[in-house]
């Protein structure tokens, strides 16, 4: 008996079926150990069944539905509206939740992928193997097996001398030659519709209530139907989170791949292993990243970029040429040759101009720098509008909360604001306008006059200085 030989499988032209994708996301989880859906725990920033949808659309299938079990409304809200949902009321098993799809799937559809939302690392590459060996077949079944060094747990599958499938036998029965077999059934189905729908009422209930899926296997051979096995040759792809350990293992997997995929893009990563790139994320081409640099969720990165050491980038957008070194930026917005850092945090709401220099603790937030703004270190910037080429003196604060509200500061273009001054909002601070270091500023400055004191007092910039 072969302990891993499926055979090889060479594919002439076939046809592409019409086919619909289940993914099954209905399952709790127990041995995740968590009050989230386990599906919603995310891998490399990404709910992990968002993974699988992401493979399963990149085939083109006519449908794409989702069951839901009783933690739907968190796991739609997760994965968005745009999906269709089936809600599984009642947790009896896989083969039941697929069973709740049937009046959706349409009558045009002649094959039914079905997937599960806790396996994020299987590929389009091997889902689209999986249905051009169906097409070419059009067995009762096609399901995808892989090989692993240990394969304890999993049922085994079972061969002839003609490498022809013969049958699953799991592990509590099987013997001792059988348990020597590294093949094994991961859980990934295409099926034939017309066949599937009869034989799921066949499958009978397991000794915990059950109705199992990889029962269906043993239904088709019974009835001598053809059904066709695919070897998934890394074994990585078809692995299926259910423990805390499994998920910490798949998301090294992923961050590497994605690592791979930016560095073959042209992007430059000082120390791959110590850079963090979230799976949305999208990076320009000659961007060099520095250690312990961390760039999350949907953040775009333009080109020729230096980013890090020791810098967090979520959900913003980085315009081309732009350097940013031991900083935080969140949710906000940085037009092209943005200069920050070291210790610099960019709040959510931020918009800085092209050109703009941001010093070394240097904190914005809620507020649109222009081009050529010039920011001081251990200065703060709070719900403000800078205009073009202002200086930003060291320690200025916008004393922007009154207890109450929060207010607006604006500065003009190529306003000097002096070290050390507290802008007290609401104020406006004119065109060309000035303050002395140490201002407290609590009401409007003209255009081209000087504020100095504290309070500060207001002189035309024609008068002679204090």
């Amino acid at each position: 008996m072969a302990v891993c030989a499926p055979g090889s499988f060479v594919f002439g032209e076939v046809s592409i079926l019409k086919f619909a994708v289940i993914v099954l996301a209905a399952g709790e989880g127990t041995r995740v150990n968590s009050r989230k859906p386990k599906v919603l725990h995310p891998v490399a920033g990404t709910p992990m069944t968002a993974h699988v949808i992401q493979a399963a659309e990149a085939l083109g299938p006519r449908q794409l539905i989702v069951v839901v079990g009783r933690e739907s409304e968190e796991v739609k809200a997760s994965l968005g509206p745009e999906l269709a949902y089936v809600e599984q009321s009642e947790q009896l098993g896989t083969a039941h939740a697929v069973q709740q799809t049937q009046s959706n799937i349409r009558d045009e559809v002649e094959a039914i992928m079905v997937l599960y939302g806790d396996t994020p690392l299987i590929t389009q590459a091997t889902l689209s193997a999986m249905r051009e060996r169906h097409a070419a077949g059009r067995p009762a079944i096609t399901f995808l097996t892989t090989c692993l060094e240990d394969p304890t747990g999993y049922g085994r599958i079972i061969r002839g001398q003609d490498n022809r499938m013969m049958g699953i036998v799991e592990e509590a029965v099987a013997t001792d030659e059988q348990k020597a077999i590294q093949e094994v059934n991961p859980g990934f189905y295409i099926f034939d519709p017309e066949w599937l729908w009869p034989s799921l009422e066949r499958i009978e209930t397991s000794p915990v209530g059950e109705y199992y899926l990889t029962d269906i296997v043993e239904v088709a051979l019974a009835d001598g139907h053809k059904v066709e096995t695919l070897l998934a040759e890394n074994s990585r792809e078809t692995l299926g989170i259910n423990t805390r350990a499994q998920l910490a293992e798949a998301e090294a997997v992923m961050r590497d791949r994605i690592r791979r995929r930016w560095l073959d893009a042209g992007v430059t990563m000082i120390d791959p292993s110590s850079t963090w790139i979230d799976a949305d994320v999208s990076i320009g081409i000659d961007t060099i990243l520095y250690p312990d640099t961390y760039l999350q969720g949907q953040t775009v990165v333009g080109e020729r970029c230096t980013l890090g050491p020791g810098t967090l980038i979520r959900d913003s957008r980085v315009g081309d040429e732009c350097k940013i070194v031991f900083s935080v930026v969140e949710e906000a917005v940085l037009e092209e040759s943005v200069d920050m850092g070291p210790y610099s945090h960019m709040r959510p709401g931020t918009h800085l101009g092209r050109g703009v220099h941001i010093g070394n603790f240097g904190e914005v937030k809620n507020s649109t720098l222009g081009p050529g703004v010039r920011m001081g270190h251990f200065s703060y910037l709070g719900d403000a509008t800078v205009g073009a080429d202002a200086n930003i003196g060291a320690g200025t604060i916008t004393c922007n909360y009154d207890g109450e509200k929060k207010h607006r500061t604006v500065i003009g273009d190529r306003v000097f604001v002096g070290s050390d001054t507290m802008l007290v909002a609401p104020v406006n601070i004119g065109v060309e306008a000035r303050t002395g270091a140490g201002s407290v500023v609590t009401r409007d400055v003209p255009p081209r006059s000087l504020a100095y004191g504290v309070p500060a007092r207001v002189r035309d910039k024609e008068d002679s200085d204090p």
